[in-house]
């Protein structure tokens, strides 16, 4: 299952883009997410249904043979979420798992091919964040998220998927542009977990630019439902480091931030 430089290719292609032909349901790409808990839970990739040709698998942006991956090990998952994004037929899953000899914080995004076909998984792009990673203490993140409520908004109060993209970007924009920062419609009650480190409100102490390298490689999951934009990028503005960014939107204001960085 270890893919071609063309397969890379173009694998890294549609995720970069972020769009699909076909809208796939939310159920079908939550059930694939549930079923890759499930295989980080045993350790093994037997019960999931991995694309006959062109599967790619990436962790910490690179490719990579899922057998020795993450998944090559059994995880006690003390908390897992998940949002679907039927555009782009994606999901994106954060899994903490804060026992056990090696301790890992998960950001991954799967994709299915693009006639929609949600039993079958195209890519499974993963950020593993463990010891060593950055304000990595798997336990302080979980005191902090297990708190937060992501549950399903209103239909009402739902920001549109072009303002949860314009906010990724312009927080992924904020070491390189003065004026993103600012942009951003920063709630008064906005958290903000970096690895383990808590930060509210969320909107203070902000870079304003200073790096001459843009944040890039970024792959999108939005979901209006829940108000939710994932992004994964090569944080090049530090030095090409393995990236999530994870962000809630509420009532047109920014909630909740999450970032996981390798």
């Amino acid at each position: 299952m270890f893919p071609t430089s063309t397969a890379l290719a173009a694998a890294l292609a549609t995720m970069l883009v972020g769009t699909a032909s076909a809208e796939c349901t939310r159920e079908g790409l939550l059930a694939a997410a549930s079923s890759y808990v499930a295989a980080i839970t045993a350790g093994s990739t037997a019960n999931l249904k991995l694309a006959a040709t062109n599967f790619t698998y990436m962790e910490n942006n690179k490719a990579a043979d899922i057998k020795k991956g993450v998944l090559s090990q059994p995880l006690k998952i003390d908390l897992n979420r998940s949002t679907a994004d039927t555009v782009a037929c994606a999901s994106y899953t954060m899994i903490i798992s804060s026992s056990g000899s090696k301790p890992y914080v998960l950001a991954t995004q799967i994709r299915h091919p693009a006639d929609g076909d949600t039993s079958t998984i195209s890519v499974i792009d993963t950020i593993a964040a463990t010891t060593g990673s950055l304000f990595f203490n798997p336990k302080k993140t979980l005191g902090y998220i297990q708190k937060e409520d992501w549950s399903t908004l209103a239909e009402g109060n739902r920001p549109s998927r072009e303002l949860l993209k314009k906010v990724g970007d312009a927080y992924l924009d904020m070491w390189t542009d003065a004026k993103a920062a600012d942009s951003i419609p920063w709630g008064t009650q906005c958290e903000r977990v970096e690895g383990s480190q808590y930060t509210n409100p969320c909107g203070g102490q902000l870079p304003r630019g200073g790096s001459a390298k843009n944040n890039g490689m970024r792959r999108y999951v939005i979901d209006e439902t829940v108000g939710s934009v994932d992004v994964l990028c090569s944080f090049d503005s530090l030095g090409s480091l393995p990236d999530s960014h994870e962000i809630r939107v509420e009532g047109g204001k920014v909630r909740y931030v999450h970032t996981v960085t390798v």
